[in-house]
């Protein structure tokens, strides 16, 4: 249980401008889930202490848009708040000085389930002053009458590559223009006008950009139309590029990650041949190449920073069923700190977030399979960390339903890896849902608090999740295993998954469901026509589930997206008969299909002609479509009805428990 709070701040960010203090879930009646539990919004997203420690900066989740606020920590009152209109979101957030926040918005497109960025770069002070469209379509350029240049509107995408920490005025930006074939930029940007002045132009198509300790632009990645990475060097501002990485030759892609502290070495991320990616340290002045890091099953999830105002790359995020960081070295002042918040926060994934410039102040995340995420500021000094907020403090983690990763060999002697969350205190064979990931390339399942696990552990299922071959997180080869795998060997993975959950004891062989949304949809119908007496039922949310109509779908744009289907899908004239709906005849079991009208990536026309091929084949199928949702519902009214939908579903067919009720959507 979380017993330091800091009431101020928490007070302040749980009744901030246009959100309701949040309300602790009371415990569902016996047999029903409390669904509006888990589809109600986080408390808050984000948060990021200012490089001086008097403000937090935090987004605030609204119904149809997401701000920001900013916090004066010594009284909790709120100086600054920001938004825009519907369908807007604040995304990422920094601080560029100790005064003010540069913020990269998003907007939710076709209603997507989650909102997607526009490139536009807006700024605010932390008194709420001089609030400034910096880049993109929106920037208002200031009329006639004046003499200073208006900024322009412009279609293109800017994203900070470098807040440049002794510099308050100027930060180094990437400018990527709306085009087929983009050239990147790196500009100087004035953080107060939104003035930029080129300080490097890219070398290479779609790049993007890595700075040194200096603020100067360095390395540069990117590709052409074949979809092969470049990576580029360059000695400093006045230097021309220099080819470091082409993948047609070398049959991997290297990505930069950083620098060390004092700029000597450049930290590379590198595909294996076999195995994990590794990280790279490149000495710039000999060229001498030294691995630093490579773990026996997975790749670096993400950096870890020095503390304080320098940003060079100490240490690496992994994945290998729970979180772990490993250092460069291992006692490193950054290296104690993260041993001794992991000590403090025993069985919690820890995150320093950001730190002060003079590194004494730390906000720190921690978060756990049962645990959404809590919020502190540590003290480097007295060695005290104090609770600022939860994530969502209606869910008592005690309560919630324990996650266990575990490994097993599919049947052509691949290592697979996944987890298992099972209700909490259930023992012997339960009534289970296999779970798909979508993507589904690249994209891989990760251990921590996960909604619709949770959910379905609540209603008494155990809830499986692997991650197939074409999953990120294992490596290049793992990875390209599921390349043109669509309904066959990635399939037989979930197979496998389902197979041993089996013969351990886990599961109830005759009731379980195969449930996905997008490729996991395709996934949960594949499977449901290969292996008709394995599943009792079949889930389709949002689904892909005819691949050549996909592939006309996706192939319209540039020939790097025709390029990228014929690797990864597979060439039109072989996907003749592979497809979701050419397999419907052959499902015997009940199925439940939803969709949304506006969904562009998967359009609804995919779940209609799975809904006609299966009622042409006399399957049981029901359907819920909304015209004006995307590609996973947005609003929380039509989530609920989905959701106890969904549960009234599986209780039919395997078992579990209803939701406690039902709130039709308008």
């Amino acid at each position: 249980m979380r017993t330091l709070i800091s009431l101020p701040l928490a007070l302040a960010l749980a009744t901030a401008p246009g959100l309701a203090a949040a309300q602790a879930a009371t415990p569902a009646p016996a047999g029903g889930v409390d669904v509006a539990a888990f589809i109600k919004r986080d408390i808050f997203q984000d948060i990021k202490i200012s490089p001086n420690g008097d403000y937090l900066a935090a987004t605030v989740p609204m119904e149809d848009r997401t701000g920001m606020i900013i916090l004066n920590r010594a009284t909790g009152k709120h100086t600054a708040a920001f938004a825009l209109g519907k369908n807007t979101h604040v995304g990422e957030f920094t601080w560029v000085n100790p005064e003010r926040v540069v913020i990269s918005m998003a907007e939710t497109f076709g209603q997507l389930d989650q909102p997607i960025a526009t490139g536009e770069l807006f700024a605010v002070n932390v008194d709420g002053t001089r609030a400034e469209n910096l880049v993109g379509f929106r920037v208002d350029g200031g009329g006639a009458g004046t003499r200073i240049k208006p900024k322009e509107s412009e279609r293109v995408w800017a994203s900070v590559v470098d807040t440049l920490a002794a510099d308050d005025k100027f930060a180094i930006v990437a400018i990527v223009p709306f085009s087929d074939e983009p050239w990147s930029r790196a500009e100087r940007m004035d953080v107060y006008t939104g003035r930029r002045d080129i300080v490097a132009r890219a070398p290479i198509m779609r790049a993007h950009f890595a700075t040194d300790g200096k603020g100067e632009v360095r390395f540069a990645q990117g590709y052409k139309n074949d979809n092969y990475s470049k990576l580029y060097y360059r000695e400093g501002d006045k230097a021309e590029w220099t080819l470091v990485n082409d993948e047609a030759k070398t049959g991997r892609v290297e990505s930069p990650l950083g620098f060390s502290p004092d700029d000597r070495i450049a930290y590379l991320q590198v595909e294996q041949e076999k195995g994990p990616d590794a990280i790279v340290a490149l000495d710039i002045a000999s060229g001498e190449r030294k691995t630093v890091l490579q773990d026996d099953n997975v790749d670096p999830l993400g950096l870890v920073y020095e503390a304080g105002a320098g940003d060079g790359v100490v240490g690496a995020f992994l994945m290998d069923g729970k979180q772990t960081t490993v250092f460069f070295d291992a006692d490193s002042p950054d290296a104690r700190l993260y041993k001794s918040l992991e000590a403090a926060f025993k069985g919690q994934a820890v995150v320093v977030t950001s730190t002060t410039s003079d590194g004494k102040l730390a906000l720190v995340e921690t978060y756990s399979d049962t645990n959404p995420g809590d919020f502190y500021i540590f003290n480097r000094e007295t060695l005290k960390a104090e609770h600022v907020i939860s994530r969502r403090d209606w869910f008592d983690p005690d309560a919630m339903a324990p996650t266990e990763p575990f490994s097993l060999k599919a049947r052509d002697g691949l290592t697979l890896h996944g987890y298992l969350t099972r209700p909490k205190g259930a023992t012997g064979k339960l009534p289970m849902v296999v779970l798909p990931h979508g993507g589904p390339f690249g994209v891989f399942d990760e251990w921590g608090f996960e909604d619709e696990a949770q959910m379905l552990a609540q209603a008494g299922y155990a809830v499986l999740k692997v991650n197939f071959r074409g999953s990120g997180n294992y490596g290049r080869a793992f990875q390209q295993a599921g390349a043109r795998e669509y309904g066959a060997a990635m399939q037989d993975d979930v197979t496998d998954a389902t197979r041993w959950a089996i013969s351990q004891g886990i599961a109830d062989p005759g009731r379980i469901c195969i449930y996905g949304a997008s490729y996991g949809a395709f996934a949960a119908m594949v499977g449901a026509s290969r292996e008709p007496d394995l599943y009792q039922c079949a889930v389709g949310y949002v689904g892909l589930y005819d691949l050549m109509m996909k592939y006309r779908e996706d192939s319209t744009g540039t020939r790097s997206n025709r390029v990228y289907l014929d690797d990864w899908v597979g060439p039109l004239d072989t996907l003749a008969g592979k497809s979701a709906t050419d397999m419907a005849g052959r499902i015997k079991v009940p199925v439940f299909l939803a969709a949304g009208g506006e969904d562009t990536v998967t359009p609804p026309e995919h779940t209609r002609k799975m809904e006609r091929a299966l009622k042409s084949a006399g399957v049981p199928v029901e359907s819920l479509y909304y015209p004006t949702e995307g590609h996973g519902f947005y609003t929380e009214k039509r989530r609920l009805e989905y959701y106890t939908r969904l549960l009234d579903f599986l209780s039919r067919h395997i078992g579990g428990a209803k939701a406690a009720a039902a709130t039709p959507a308008p």
